[in-house]
């Protein structure tokens, strides 16, 4: 049993959005277009949430990348009345996309607004379709979507772990959004494992988590920016 989790220190984030587009690339994200966007149907597996502190002419942007906070108390497992997501055994709220019936219950109940529903069949041009990942299924047209932790590369690492015959190890699992970071802002690993990165960084003074005092007890942990900076 593992409890997977990440962490983003917001001190090293420069806003340069590439962990948004290799999610999207490894996990066949659809384009929505100008209309659907203006319509507020874009999908954004993982979405760089802007900020800015101060004020004119002392102005200094802030970013913060904000995928599924796989939480370990999750609202949305609560509310599926088809049991279409769930928490897996890694702690990763994972969504059947064949049992959901798109009643968008999950959506709502998601303190953090971070599913997305499918309002139409996903489209590529056809110069672009062999881009997309064969180990990612493509979703269809009225079901409910959201960040996996890229599932994907979760299962390759445990089946090589698996077939070297050792524990799983730190590292092992790189979704795309951290292998993407240009300034390594973001952690992966398992939170119960106490010598993982991500382990010794939730015990940051930095460490927060967003909304925590909903007892959703999310497992993406963020550090913070401006004093603290420099402490692991």
């Amino acid at each position: 049993m593992t409890r997977l989790a990440m962490v983003i220190d917001l001190d090293k984030c420069t806003g340069c959005q590439a962990c948004v587009v290799a999610c999207r690339a490894e996990n066949n994200v659809p384009v929505a277009g100008p209309d659907q966007a203006e319509k507020g149907r874009g999908i954004f597996w993982m979405h760089l949430l802007p900020t800015a502190e101060g004020e004119f002419p002392r102005v200094k942007p802030r970013f913060m990348p904000m995928p599924c906070n796989h939480c370990d108390q999750p609202a949305c497992v609560r509310v599926c009345p088809v049991n279409a997501t769930y928490k897996n055994e890694d702690g990763v709220v994972a969504q059947i996309y064949t049992r959901c019936i798109g009643c968008r219950f999950c959506t709502v109940a998601c303190p953090y607004t971070r599913r997305y529903f499918n309002w139409y069949d996903p489209q590529w041009p056809e110069e672009t379709k062999a881009m997309l990942n064969p180990e990612v299924y493509v979703r269809t047209r009225g079901v409910v979507e959201k960040c996996t932790f890229c599932s994907q590369r979760i299962r390759a690492g445990k089946a090589r772990a698996k077939k070297e015959n050792r524990p799983l190890r730190d590292g092992d699992i790189v979704p795309a959004c951290v292998e993407s970071c240009p300034t390594k802002a973001m952690f992966f690993g398992d939170l119960d494992d106490p010598n993982s990165m991500v382990a010794q960084l939730e015990r940051s003074p930095r460490a927060f988590r967003v909304l925590e005092d909903l007892g959703t007890h999310p497992k993406v942990i963020y550090l913070t920016e401006g004093e603290w900076r420099g402490q692991p």
